[in-house]
């Protein structure tokens, strides 16, 4: 059996290949304390853990300090390694050098990449990845993904046209997808800062992206009017128990990596239904709470 072994190992064309005993992915996973103990516990679950290789979300609504978090992980980085380097994706250009210079980050140590567009960034982020080796000390930031456009939005709006991409959402999964298998590989920490937003549907919730009811679906509007959601346009004002909420803009599922997700028809005592997934939110009681929690019987709270 040993023999088999070391034949697998000796034949397999990559170069992390070995016993997951020996693994260096596992043995050797690298831990950036950050001296903030709830920080810690929040990235690894220890309060002496910290940031880890691979990727780290950081997603709130604007105002909420995620680029001083980022750089406060930064920080730590390059406080344990003092030849490291921060590979700085630049979309909002809200971030002076004063702002590193109080995390005590020398400016010198930050490789500054200033991306207008998603495109642009996988392209890049993957020919750095494709380059940087395991030994590498390196730690990314993308500041942020938020609020980047898609080509083809620049190119729309050069065009003239007014419409909504519905490609940005498979774009940036792509870009998850591609980066996360080597950040774990080659031992490199990335922080992406992203927004979150209020639905504007029905029953509202705050979510960092993408949807979760049915073209279909009748939606009501400021007006006590309803509209499908397929029809919903950037501008409108739909009613929410929180009172009316601007459209700011929409997608489509079917444009996704997945497909159509599955979906399930919700009907009411009054006739009406709704066709959502399984993890839509309804209010029931004044919480949120997702389709799959739901029982027959239950009572939602809906707009008056």
């Amino acid at each position: 059996m040993s023999s088999l072994k070391d034949r697998l190992i000796k034949n397999s064309t990559l170069d992390l290949t070995s016993l997951l005993s020996d693994s260096k992915i596992y043995i050797n996973k690298d831990m950036i304390p950050t001296g903030v103990p709830m920080i810690n516990v929040a990235l690894s679950g220890m309060i002496d853990g910290g940031l880890t290789p691979g990727l780290t979300v950081l997603a709130a609504p604007s105002k909420h300090f995620k680029t001083a978090f980022s750089l406060l992980m930064a920080s730590s980085f390059l406080k344990k390694y003092s030849d490291g380097i921060i590979l700085f994706y630049d979309s909002e250009f809200g971030t002076p050098q004063s702002y590193f210079g109080s995390f005590d980050i020398t400016l010198t140590s930050v490789v500054h990449s200033p991306i207008t567009n998603i495109e642009e960034l996988k392209f890049d982020l993957m020919q750095q990845l494709s380059e940087l080796k395991r030994e590498d000390k390196v730690m990314i930031i993308i500041d942020s993904v938020g609020n980047l456009a898609s080509k083809k939005e620049v190119d729309d709006a050069m065009d003239g046209k007014s419409v909504a991409d519905m490609t940005r959402a498979k774009q940036l999964k792509s870009l998850f997808r591609m980066v996360t298998p080597h950040l774990t590989l080659k031992d490199i920490p990335m922080v992406v800062v992203n927004h979150v937003y209020a639905t504007q549907e029905m029953y509202s919730k705050m979510v960092v992206s993408g949807g979760c009811v049915d073209g279909s679906t009748e939606i009501r509007m400021a007006d006590k009017t309803f509209k499908r959601m397929d029809q919903m346009e950037p501008g409108m004002f739909v009613e929410t128990i929180d009172g009316p909420k601007e459209v700011l803009y929409s997608w489509n599922p079917e444009t996704l990596e997945e497909g159509t997700p599955e979906s399930y028809e919700v009907t009411f005592e009054d006739g009406s239904t709704i066709i959502c997934s399984h993890d839509h939110p309804f209010f029931v009681n004044g919480l949120q709470t997702p389709l799959h929690d739901i029982k027959e019987g239950t009572s939602v709270d809906t707009v008056k």
